[in-house]
């Protein structure tokens, strides 16, 4: 069931999209995962300075060949803007949730970042509100993530900005761990499962997982019908997250995903992850050879297989309030 699509979540989605609907968005809102790529002996020693000044780098490098850029409420938003490194043209996305999660008994709980909501997020001026969400079916925390996700969805009808949700699959207490077979073997019907759980929640945008584990499954056949099926479950657009992935994994994802229903990509680490880890003279060559390279790779995928989110949201789009007078209903 899709949300109601108002003028402010009609503006923000396509100040998020390109030309032809599709989302070909870098990430760059990684706070904890950023600062342990930087400094993987001693993250906490990160400075604020040093973090602000990397994702500086990254948005100067690839943020004019991105529909969006997803950026986080410490490190980025506010350097971000004032040093006009996103383009007044383009749409942004900023991060609600606080880095990392709280543990209830071995299962998590997002939290929002210390001070932040979704009223600055459109007070500011982003086009879209992103949360991560670390969800598991089969968790006891599973029905109060859900209430969280409702509260946002509440808080961005109200304010008539879209909100995209991004889950994350994660093992539970007694359960197998992430990243071994038994755990692989199950996450296609996990990531499906929590699909059908969120979107009818009234999310605008669902950022997901690849259903399957690259390191257990490679029958492009079967990954191909678990992106069918997320993609009728879903029934809103999604996009596909990279999760880290190495770029040769996440292309061939991202082709298999934006063949199969996907509206386009979400991805940081996979176009830039190389980065962090190389001195600091060589890190703007990277970003603006293969960095970029990567991006318009990705984006030429998604602009050639990828279902435009206005397809979806076509109903809506003819119910969007034009008529005479539409100001006194809006």
């Amino acid at each position: 069931m899709h949300p109601a699509l108002t003028l402010g979540k009609l503006r923000g989605l396509q100040e998020i999209s390109n030309s032809r609907g599709l989302f070909t968005i870098t990430a760059l809102d990684h706070r904890g995962s950023l600062a342990k790529a930087i400094n993987p002996a001693a993250p906490k020693s990160v400075s604020y300075q040093q973090m602000v000044d990397y994702k500086i780098r990254l948005l100067s490098a690839l943020a004019p060949h991105s529909s969006a850029i997803l950026i986080d409420p410490v490190f980025g938003a506010a350097p971000a803007l004032r040093g006009a490194h996103i383009s007044g043209n383009q749409g942004f996305l900023v991060s609600l949730e606080a880095t990392g999660y709280e543990e209830s008994e071995g299962d998590r709980l997002t939290t929002v970042a210390d001070g932040w909501s979704v009223e600055k997020i459109k007070r500011m001026g982003a086009s879209a509100v992103k949360i991560l969400l670390y969800y598991n079916p089969g968790s006891a925390t599973a029905a109060q993530q859900e209430e969280f996700v409702r509260q946002s969805v509440d808080e961005c009808r109200e304010i008539d900005i879209p909100l995209l949700v991004e889950p994350m699959t994660y093992s539970i207490v007694g359960g197998p761990k992430k990243g071994t077979p038994e755990f692989a073997s199950l996450k296609p019907e996990m990531v499906i499962e929590t699909a059908r759980r969120l979107c009818p929640l009234g999310i605008d945008v669902l950022k997901a997982e690849f259903p399957d584990d690259p390191d257990f499954e490679t029958d492009a056949a079967v990954m191909a019908a678990n992106c069918r099926s997320l993609s009728k479950v879903s029934g809103i657009p999604w996009v596909l997250l990279s999760a880290g992935v190495a770029y040769d994994t996440f292309k061939l994802q991202t082709t298999i995903a934006c063949e199969n229903g996907a509206s386009g990509f979400l991805a940081g680490r996979a176009i830039w992850q190389e980065a962090p880890g190389l001195p600091e003279a060589e890190q703007r060559g990277f970003l603006e050879t293969t960095g970029v390279a990567r991006l318009q790779e990705l984006t030429g995928i998604a602009n050639r297989s990828g279902r435009p989110w206005t397809r979806l949201y076509a109903e809506q789009l003819e119910g969007v309030d034009a008529a005479e007078g539409w100001q006194t209903r809006f």
